[in-house]
């Protein structure tokens, strides 16, 4: 619970009593504490939360503009940011624009919609540095060693994507005051069983508490982000070319499988997320020297392969032709067992597979690497000039492929909120899009004042 949030929202609204009896009450269903130091507690974020508010009466107006938010009056949960679709995709673009707008270069950055970036070191010998980070899937709280695991598995495929070698691991852990500790040390064992299977090392991290003082509970948010370099140049999803085949290698899933698998009772399905088999095939493909001939590479995460066909579509101007009898192949197979039983559309999730768009002289010396490195690839489909990702049915029809608004739903509360686009998605998208341009214009000023003090 966000008590200083709790309070911000009820001070103007409620009288300062009654406000201080309520958050007290909320304090003690979390800690073991008496009513009096409860309510002391209480009076201390009431009057922290009143001096901030004074801002609003000072004079420095340059001050109150940095302190308000650009409000869009759009919740993250209503544009389905952080769900894998149609609305997560739009506000990372604008996240995108606003990195665009520094005056700063960058090789491959965050307008390319690929996970990992990357910046070009000039030295004796070209060095190629990638980046990426990701954190811990939001229902892993509560299972913090497969939520380390899983998540260091997905910064690190971010990096081998881009054609990197995995040099680095990082970790940034936030536990909520009343969580034990035991969670830093279950996650961040997670996170080292990954590091020593593939001999990629820990070399820094941050640890706190979840909003500090003013967040009760024991819930657990991290990120874990790592670092590459390659003497090539990287294998951005904008490197996808007509002629190109599409190859996919076998994907048993990882932080949204696991969670499927654990809040609908199919647990034997966790065993078949713990494995490293997209490295492996990364790392098959980097000691075979086959990077430098790979036109792009992504993993096959964000809301599933619609997600992504869709984002190198957009972003390359290429066409993508998919066969849905060879996708289903490039799902494991229990994994494909317990999605069919929930009725979860095995294109709509993040199955984790690598996909690889090559010109077709080396799909047999990509296919037999990632062989003989124990993984199945399949030749899935090929690029063209028709604009737009589609699938061919077994019986013959094609289909658009398209991202939904959100990901498919993998747990009743997210089939509870659906998938369908909100009639006033549109207008959800201008109110963003003021915002995002409210807050570049805010970078700009703050910019230009501290220049100016200088």
């Amino acid at each position: 619970m966000d008590i200083e949030g709790f309070v911000r929202r009820r001070i103007k609204t409620t009288d300062e009593k009654t406000l201080e009896t309520l958050l007290a009450d909320r304090i003690r269903e979390y800690k073991n504490v008496d009513e009096n130091y409860s309510k002391l507690m209480a009076k201390s974020v009431i009057e922290e939360v009143k001096n901030t508010l004074k801002v609003e009466n000072s004079n420095d107006e340059f001050l109150k503009e940095i302190i308000n938010i650009p409000k869009a009056d759009i919740s993250m949960g209503k544009m389905g940011v952080g769900s894998r679709g149609a609305g997560d995709f739009f506000v990372h673009r604008k996240i995108a624009e606003i990195v665009s707008s520094a005056n700063t270069s960058s090789l491959v950055n965050p307008s390319a919609q690929d996970d990992g970036g990357v910046v070009k070191v000039n030295t004796d010998q070209d060095v190629y540095v990638t980046t990426a980070v990701d954190g811990i899937h939001s229902r892993l709280s509560d299972y913090p060693f497969l939520g380390g695991f899983h998540v260091t598995r997905a910064t690190l495929r971010d990096v081998c994507v881009m054609g990197a070698d995995p040099i680095a691991i990082l970790s940034d852990v936030h536990l909520a005051d009343d969580g034990d500790v035991g969670k830093i040390f279950d996650f961040t064992a997670g996170v080292a069983a990954v590091s020593e299977l593939i001999d990629t090392p820990i070399v820094a991290g941050s640890t706190l508490r979840v909003g500090g003082d003013m967040v009760l509970g024991d819930r657990f948010v991290s990120a874990v982000g790592s670092v590459g370099v390659s003497k090539y140049p990287p294998t951005a999803r904008k490197g996808a070319t007509p002629g190109d085949v599409v190859l996919m290698t076998e994907g048993s899933g990882g932080g949204t499988i696991t969670t499927t698998a654990l809040y609908n009772g199919f647990f034997d399905v966790v065993w078949d997320t713990l494995d490293i088999s997209f490295i492996k095939a990364s790392n098959a493909l980097f000691n075979n020297d086959l990077i430098k001939d790979i036109h792009a590479m992504t993993d096959v995460t964000n809301g599933g392969l619609r997600g992504d066909a869709h984002e190198i579509s957009s972003v390359t101007g290429v066409g993508l032709e998919f066969y849905q009898d060879k996708l289903r192949k490039t799902v494991a197979p229990n994994v494909l067992k317990m999605l069919d039983t929930l009725n979860i559309d095995p294109l709509g999730v993040s199955t984790d597979s690598l996909m690889l768009i090559v010109p077709p002289e080396i799909v047999s010396d990509v296919t037999n690497v990632i062989q003989s490195a124990g993984v199945n690839i399949f030749e899935i489909g090929k690029v063209d000039n028709k604009k737009t990702p589609r699938l061919i049915k077994e019986d013959g029809n094609v289909d658009i492929l398209e991202p939904l608004f959100r990901e498919a739903a993998y747990t009743k509360i997210k089939k509870l909120r659906g998938e369908n686009t909100p009639e006033d998605f549109e207008i959800m998208k201008e109110k963003v899009q003021k915002a995002a341009n409210n807050s570049i214009k805010k970078k700009e000023k703050v910019i230009d004042y501290i220049n100016n003090q200088k």
